[in-house]
């Protein structure tokens, strides 16, 4: 603590610094007047010395705190944004010094309130200076901060900015009281002020250009706040552990037998490949489904598997890839490439002559792939339209192995949904070439089926050796959903009982009846809706939609978190562990800690979340990029489908192509439409004109927006607003036309204000 002065005039800079840095409270000019003795006119002078430092940059802060400028104030609002292991970490809510990177600080939760705080919660805390960095204290949980949103600036004639958000939802402009360094045409994002009444938006990062390549990606990463820079360290521990050797010691040696990889043509990792012969005794067959190692590389504990818990899942955008592991592994060392040696766990399975797995097993192996071979090349091979030199050896024979395990398949009757996927080409700027959807063929279904035979071969070998593991949980339908399908396809004539014990094989009888291409889709789609969405957790609930008792993931370890979890309780529940490798800094490759069992609900929940918002932004990405690839067509007429209907229109889609755009009712024409919520169908009062889901019909693409992804549509021939209709009785009218009322400096989007 600086010495008090008492009498002596005015502490020095030095000293008064000293005592900033030193004080466990906040130190202000009061604070450190009475530190330092000061009276009287000596208070006026400190007043005008601490006013002169903060101009020189020596502190910073107001006169009830200051500190050390570029420090943190001691009592200040921090925000999480990140959770290292059990231990929060936090950022200052404001930070203001140029030059200075952001300090990122430990949290330190009080006893019996440890994992309370999340990501993205505000507290206001002490800090203090320990070891090499800072600690933070929470004295309070505060509300959640301003909301952050992601927008494009938007100039008008009046000089004023607007942000357009690049959520496709949002249906106001919201006018930017604060631009900072952003012009028109940014990608910025910034924070929302004010109140409902008179919102206003403050620039808070300027993104660039969100038309330039990677940007549509790039808006889903910064909207859902996917972490996307991989930290050094993580790096320098991949790069250390991948120099780990791959050996026949403490394996099995599987390089004499010709594995082969299938996979997408545009694959970006490998991590699973298959082998299967005939079993002269049995008539069925011996198969292997050998699996990238993960577990070798990436420790318990370590950075990297701190890492990947936090990430969760790798995610999957049309040009590019945010990996669960930094590419030293994830695209290298336990990428399963053609003709190198690979750390593999193998899952030995005897299949019998009428497709059930038999029997199962699981080893450290080492592995040399044959060959990566594209889907559509080894359906050519097969069929006779391509020559491929393991033909005879490798392909053939699982094929034959996949007749029975699909036969097998069949008698289960698990789910059978058509559901296509689209594909988004692009050149070598970026720019989106084509849209299309995936090609479904056998290949698929082949490699699909022996996945499944190892997963639930995993889940199965760990009940039995009594080990913990996290499920791939799928719950069947709630009676509330089946209720609102019943009522729907009663519309259309459909019985559908509910008193009878639900199961897949339930559903795909009602869309075998279904012969009426038109209907058919929206009818897959209502049954798609009243499923239940599958999750992880460490309880077994079997799994619905595969019609299988017992299911865990354990064929993705590079991109899933939940296989990582059960591969290494394979590990504990086989023996599995490796000796401790001669790598400085690198721990043995063990299984399942105790630790880790003690928090696989936590881990379960926090990788269901990560799931859940992949699957968010990639969708929202590829809607994007379809949205430019239809730009050009802007003006033109083009097939589309109805998907869904609601009070205040209609969603279509464009065929063969995708995205969703709007149809409003008011659009329609002067008749004036109800809304039968039974059936989801617009019926017009006078014309009876009718819109439902699933019918095909011309429309006008009027709008493709590729920031936020979406899509509006005309009628072909256009229509007017439809007059405001005399109120009546009809239950089935949901939709009143008319005018909306909007916040002040808020402007729609459909038009420019």
């Amino acid at each position: 603590m600086a010495k008090k002065s008492f009498n002596l005039g005015l502490p020095t800079r030095d000293q008064i610094i000293a005592f900033i840095n030193e004080s466990r409270e906040p130190a202000g000019k009061r604070e450190i007047a009475r530190e330092f003795g000061l009276k009287g006119n000596e208070k006026i002078a400190l007043k005008a010395l601490l006013k002169d430092m903060a101009e020189e940059g020596l502190i910073d802060g107001s006169k009830t705190a200051f500190h050390k400028m570029g420090g943190v104030p001691k009592v200040t609002v921090l925000r999480i944004v990140d959770i290292d292991g059990n231990q929060p970490v936090a950022v200052p809510e404001r930070w203001e010094a140029e030059g200075i990177p952001l300090p990122k600080i430990r949290v330190i939760e009080a006893k019996g309130k440890r994992g309370a705080l999340g990501i993205g919660d505000r507290i206001l805390a002490r800090t203090e200076e320990r070891g090499p960095g800072l600690v933070a204290h929470v004295m309070k949980k505060l509300a959640k901060g301003a909301a952050q949103i992601l927008g494009v600036v938007e100039g008008s004639e009046n000089g004023r900015f607007w942000l357009k958000s690049v959520d496709k939802k949002s249906r106001f402009d919201t006018q930017i009281g604060d631009i900072g360094d952003a012009k028109p045409g940014d990608l910025v994002l910034a924070e929302l002020t004010g109140n409902q009444q008179r919102k206003s938006a403050r620039v808070t990062q300027v993104l660039g250009d969100p038309f330039a390549p990677k940007s549509f990606s790039l808006i889903a990463i910064h909207k859902y706040g996917i972490p996307f820079e991989m930290p050094e360290a993580a790096e320098r521990e991949a790069a250390t552990v991948s120099k780990l050797p791959v050996t026949a010691d403490h394996r099995i040696d599987l390089r004499h037998l010709p594995i082969i990889a299938i996979d997408p043509r545009d694959a970006r990792d490998f991590d699973d490949a298959i082998w299967a012969a005939h079993d002269e005794e049995t008539g069925g067959f011996n198969a292997i489904v050998a699996i990238a190692d993960v577990s070798y590389y990436v420790r318990p504990g370590s950075t990297l598997d701190r890492e990947a818990e936090k990430r969760g899942n790798s995610v999957y955008f049309p040009d590019l890839v945010v990996p669960m592991l930094p590419h030293a592994l994830s695209s290298d060392k336990c990428s399963l490439r053609a003709g190198e040696d690979r750390a593999v766990i193998a899952c030995h399975l005897k299949i019998g002559k009428t497709g059930q797995v038999t029997s199962w097993r699981f080893t450290r192996a080492v592995a040399r792939i044959s060959a990566n071979i594209p889907y559509p090349d080894a359906q050519a091979a097969i069929d006779g339209r391509m020559e491929n030199p393991l033909l005879e050896t490798a392909l053939k024979p699982l094929w034959a192995c996949w007749r029975l395990l699909a036969r097998a398949r069949h008698k289960r009757a698990p789910l059978e949904l058509n559901l296509p996927e689209k594909r988004i080409t692009l050149d070598e700027q970026g720019r989106v070439t084509g849209v299309a959807e995936r090609e479904q063929l056998e290949a698929h279904r082949l490699v699909e089926d022996f996945m499944i035979a190892a997963n639930v071969a995993a889940a199965k070998a760990l009940e039995a050796k009594k080990s913990s593991l996290i499920y791939r949980a799928h719950e069947p339908p709630s009676r509330e959903k089946l209720v609102a399908l019943k009522d729907y396809l009663k519309t259309f004539d459909i019985d559908f009982a509910l008193g009878q014990v639900i199961k897949p094989e339930t559903f795909n009888a009602i869309l075998a009846k279904i012969i009426d291409e038109e209907i058919r889709p929206q009818i897959m789609e209502a049954v798609l809706r009243s499923q239940t969405q599958a999750y992880y957790g460490p309880t077994n609930v079997g799994h619905f939609g595969l019609s299988l008792g017992s299911y865990a993931h354990f064929t993705s370890p590079i991109r899933r978190y939940a296989d990582l979890i059960v591969h290494r309780a394979l590990v504990s529940a086989y023996g599995l562990e490796m000796p401790k490798p001669k790598i400085a800094g690198v721990e043995p490759a063990t299984g399942l800690t105790e630790g880790a069992i003690a928090k696989l609900a936590a881990t379960s929940e926090a990788i269901s979340r990560t799931e859940r918002r992949a699957m968010e932004a990639e969708r929202e990405t590829t809607d994007r990029y379809i949205a430019a690839f239809l730009s050009a067509q802007v003006g033109q007429v083009v097939q589309a489908r109805i998907t869904g209907v609601q009070n205040f229109g209609f969603f279509a889609t464009v065929e063969g192509v995708g995205g969703d755009g709007l149809v409003p009712v008011s659009i329609l024409g002067k008749d004036y439409f109800h809304f039968d919520e039974a059936s989801q169908t617009l019926i017009g009062e006078k014309t009876r004109q009718e819109y439902r889901p699933g019918m095909r019909l011309e429309l006008r693409l009027a709008e493709a927006n590729p920031v936020s992804g979406s899509l509006r549509f005309e009628l072909p021939e256009g229509g007017s607003y439809a007059p405001q209709p005399p109120r009546h009785k009809d239950k089935t009218r949901k939709y009143d036309v008319g005018k909306r009322g909007r916040p002040k400096n808020i402007r729609h989007q459909g038009k420019k204000r």
